[in-house]
């Protein structure tokens, strides 16, 4: 079993940015893949980025390439997920996930865990 909690969001003007910590109880979290998701109002839940349980390899959607950093520390129990250059329609709720494998993780599936979520807010 693994209890997920996301911190760290806030209102942030465009351009700014925020980092937010996903911490994880249980002894097991080395071994899962995580993600972080979003969900804007009036839309699907979308994926942003996952890392495999090593941290070796990272996947990131096409729209926060080059902007976010997913990151894991794995002896704090922590996925953090750093956001930079923001934009407004980065605005969402933010959720991290765990699942087995990073490439499954990307996809949506077999997700074991989900965090309560993180409201982001970008003004312009």
């Amino acid at each position: 079993q693994v209890q997920l909690v996301e911190s760290g969001g806030g209102l942030v003007q465009a351009g700014g940015s925020l980092r937010l910590p996903c911490a994880a109880s249980g002894r097991t979290f080395s071994s899962y893949a995580m993600g972080w998701f979003r969900q804007a109002p009036g839309k699907e839940r979308e994926f942003v980025a996952a890392i495999s349980w090593s941290g070796g390899s990272t996947y990131y959607a096409d729209s926060v390439k080059g902007r976010f950093t997913i990151s894991r520390d794995n002896a704090k129990n922590t996925v953090y997920l750093q956001m930079n250059s923001l934009k407004p329609e980065d605005t969402a709720v933010y959720y991290c996930a765990a699942g087995t494998k990073a490439l499954t993780v990307v996809a949506g599936r077999g997700l074991d865990y989900w965090g309560q979520g993180t409201q982001v807010t970008v003004s312009s």
